[in-house]
């Protein structure tokens, strides 16, 4: 684990850090690279360009967002700790995709049509968004003994989910948390919500590549972002 010496520049403390690793979904323990000799810098006022890091897998080359190292100083101070920055694609000569154009349905057999789960209760919708799931290819989808408090509502071969059933747009932070725990379940993280999602929540997730998904109270879902739309196309 690649470590660095980090000074507070608010009281002089000296820290050795060591970023954290998070298993990229191929497989690889991955951590962004840090900028050794790069002064920390006390963080006073966040953004969103400030929470969020590019990463490249280094076995497989895959490009995703995340957390910005940082370090919390006894003094009280938040330290953002610099990384080396990721290459462009451009500057490769690689091809690049836009993330929100759908790509073509490659599944290997045409899906039939979705049958829907009318919703009127939280069970519901927990219910119609696992059959939806399984409809997108998705094996042994079902309830994972933790329960809700886990973040995870629903559990597959090589996915979780999160189903938000409540009345007011998805946060930022339930976003960030289904994210994460994809990340260290190496799986495939997908978020379906009754009432849509606030505007930080579906730039993060259009960010790390997570598909959005809003439930009628029909119990069908409806993609919001590029990420979903590309799952619908493709299938699991």
């Amino acid at each position: 684990m690649e470590s660095v010496p980090v000074r507070c520049p608010a009281c002089g403390r000296d820290h050795a850090y060591s970023t954290p690793a998070y298993p990229c979904p191929c497989g690889e323990p991955t951590a962004p690279p840090l900028l050794r000799g790069a002064p920390a810098v006390r963080v006073a006022h966040r953004s969103w360009n400030d929470v969020w890091v590019t990463v490249r897998c280094a076995s497989c080359a895959r490009e995703d967002q995340w957390p910005q190292p940082e370090l919390c100083c006894p003094c009280g101070s938040v330290l953002r700790i610099p990384v080396r920055p990721v290459a462009t694609a451009a500057a490769r000569a690689e091809p690049v995709l836009p993330a929100h154009i759908p790509l073509p349905r490659t599944a290997a057999h045409p899906r039939p049509a979705f049958r829907p789960v009318t919703i009127r209760t939280g069970d519901d919708a927990v219910t119609a968004a696992g059959r939806y799931l399984t409809w997108l290819g998705y094996r042994d989808v079902g309830r994972p003994g933790a329960g809700p408090a886990s973040g995870i509502d629903l559990r597959g071969d090589g996915v979780i989910a999160h189903v938000d059933s409540r009345t007011r747009p998805a946060a930022l932070r339930a976003v960030e948390t289904l994210w994460l725990n994809a990340l260290g379940a190496s799986a495939a993280g997908v978020f379906f919500s009754l009432a849509g999602y606030a505007e930080d929540a579906r730039a993060c997730a259009d960010g790390v590549g997570l598909p959005l998904f809003v439930l009628d109270l029909t119990g069908t879902p409806q993609p919001v972002n590029g990420p979903a739309d590309e799952l619908v196309s493709t299938g699991a």
